[in-house]
């Protein structure tokens, strides 16, 4: 390990120069000659990390770099002047504190760092806690399977089944600010009428009174456990959006919540402290401006899981979608009772969603292997983004979060659905078809309304589909709640060193399932790469691997493989 401190340097010559005396001087120092370089690279390492040098960390020739910054997947392995810091910024996505290598390499921090890729090394710098880096083994899976297990242990539980065996259904690009029981109950009543399974039914924002204040909107919601029932009776299982907000605006509540100081609390002076500041802070997000509770706070935590229980025994609400909660929330001026920085604040609220066995985060930090459903981060309705689905799930999977869903079928990000936008029903239906073999599958424009009768076969072929492998997504779901496993697999992962750490727009379902979707606007046919072995097409045709394939991709047809010898 090298640093660029020049005190470190001379840290460096002071310490072997005395140890080289005392090797002189002691007989039994010179029969553990071992365990002092043992324990002498243990202290350097530990000196390095406190003084907060930077450490280079040589890579070796072809050594290909992954880590768990999800929405920068596309750009992985990365090239060489990749560079990001962890600390307060979660990219608007989830993040692990991880990197990994084909060659059996690993990073790995309990609190953030910065890093840069070099042609030759990597750079580890504004270290908060010590660095843990060495090689196991000698491939990537290898190196994964060993984190794993040592930093992001498995708790053996997943969440909710349902999100997994049926396609979820979301309100927010039908309905968007305008959630209301009536429309709410039409788009159920269209997801069933329309052919499709009844699943898990999320109810985006704007159904509560306001921020804070968790009850149906009165105006909106006439009647909301009629509603309930309603959906319960049709096969839904439903979930709410929530977030740690708090509209300041709610003068009762807010009251409550200042009783207890549950808030993060405003910094107005340099010497202000948690236990001397006397005001919220007001934290801007993308709904304006708002109080926010502070999850250091136990009283914080257990208003805020009230308020969930509440509706679970007033109204059988089944569970929740947590968003909001991105590190950029915890501003330096905000504080919280237990000092923290914010990604552990990102933390924090994540573990509430432990208590729901139904919860969907977007936000979320270093709770890998942990029984929570995390979705990527909004697409736009765009080929481009489109085609960030496959990489930045196979990294979800790769740093730990197993148990996630590529965001909503044709684009999640409501501002491109606006102002009378051309919707593309070929992104749409191949979209649908990049979900199907994925861990879960999320609807939320509504197909029936946007597409015409070609269209919607084609993405009612690509839910039969999955209805098909849901044995096989299932079992793979059970295994990775055990034992950490991807449930969708990099190529590199499962044919390790054979070439394939640049391929992220394919990707194996399980060990036997070679998946390659359709990405780009009016492509019928795509070439496939083929690992080494033989490979049956859907239709029956046996391929020899070891190449690459040109295969027919018809708009109702998504190509995938099995792997038969």
């Amino acid at each position: 390990m090298q640093t660029s401190s020049p005190f470190f340097l001379i840290f460096v010559k002071w310490y072997l120069s005395n140890l080289f005396k005392l090797l002189i001087q002691s007989q039994v120092m010179k029969k553990n000659l071992s365990l002092i370089l043992f324990l002498s690279i243990i202290s350097l390492n530990t000196f390095a990390q406190k003084t907060k040098t930077s450490i280079r960390i040589p890579l070796e020739k072809g050594e290909k770099v992954w880590t768990g910054l999800i929405r920068q997947a596309h750009l992985m392995p990365f090239k060489a002047g990749f560079k990001f810091d962890f600390y307060g910024n979660n990219d608007g996505n989830q993040i692990q504190p991880l990197i990994l290598t084909n060659k059996g390499r690993y990073v790995w921090s309990e609190e953030p760092y910065a890093f840069e890729v070099k042609a030759n090394e990597l750079i580890i710098s504004n270290i908060h806690a010590a660095i843990k880096t060495e090689k196991y083994g000698k491939t990537l899976p290898e190196v994964q399977r060993y984190v794993s297990k040592k930093y992001f242990p498995t708790s053996g539980n997943a969440p909710d089944s349902l999100l997994f065996s049926k396609p979820q259904f979301n309100t927010w690009i039908e309905l968007t600010y305008n959630q209301n029981q009536a429309d709410v109950l039409n788009y159920a009543h269209a997801i069933v009428d329309n052919g499709f399974p009844a699943g898990v039914l999320m109810i985006d924002a704007s159904w509560q009174e306001d921020y804070g204040y968790w009850r149906f909107h009165s105006g909106k919601f006439p009647n909301p456990k009629a509603m309930m029932d309603e959906l319960h009776a049709m096969g839904f299982k439903v979930m709410l959006w929530v977030c740690p907000m708090v509209s300041p605006d709610q003068a009762v509540i807010v009251r409550e919540l200042m009783e207890k100081k549950a808030f993060l609390m405003d910094k107005r002076k340099p010497s202000d402290t948690w236990a001397t500041a006397t005001e919220p802070a007001m934290i801007k997000w993308w709904d304006g401006y708002s109080a926010q509770l502070d999850f250091t706070n136990p009283a914080a935590v257990k208003w805020f899981s009230d308020q969930m229980d509440l509706l679970q025994k007033n109204y059988g609400v089944d569970g929740f979608k947590f968003d909001a909660g991105d590190a950029t929330h915890y501003p330096d001026f905000a504080l919280p009772k237990v000092p923290s920085n914010p990604n552990r604040m990102v933390e924090l609220y994540a573990k509430i969603g432990l208590k729901y066995p139904l919860n969907e985060y977007r936000a979320c930090w270093k709770m890998a292997g942990q029984p929570l459903a995390q979705r990527l981060s909004d697409k736009g309705h765009n080929w481009g983004d489109a085609k960030q689905l496959v990489p930045h799930m196979l990294v979800e999977g790769l740093v730990g979060y197993t148990f996630s869903c590529p965001d909503m079928i044709g684009g999640g990000e409501f501002t491109t659905f606006l102002n009378n936008a051309t919707i593309d029903q070929e992104l749409v239906v191949r979209s649908a078809q990049t979900h199907a073999l994925m861990p879960m599958m999320q609807f939320s424009v509504a197909p029936w309304r946007v597409l015409d009768t070609e269209h919607l076969a084609a993405v009612k072929k690509a839910v039969s589909l999955r209805a098909k492998f849901t044995p096989l997504i299932m079992k793979l779901m059970r295994e990775s709640a055990q034992t950490g496993e991807p449930i969708i697999k990099h190529l590199e992962f499962v044919f390790p060193n054979q070439g394939f750490e640049n391929v992220s727009d394919q990707f194996m379902l399980g060990n036997e399932i070679l998946v390659a979707p359709v990405q780009e606007k009016g492509q019928m046919t795509r070439n496939v790469i083929l690992p080494t072995g033989r490979w049956k097409a859907e239709e029956g045709t046996i391929y020899e691997g070891g190449k690459i394939i040109n295969v027919a991709a018809p708009l109702n047809n998504i190509p995938y493989f099995e792997k038969v010898m």
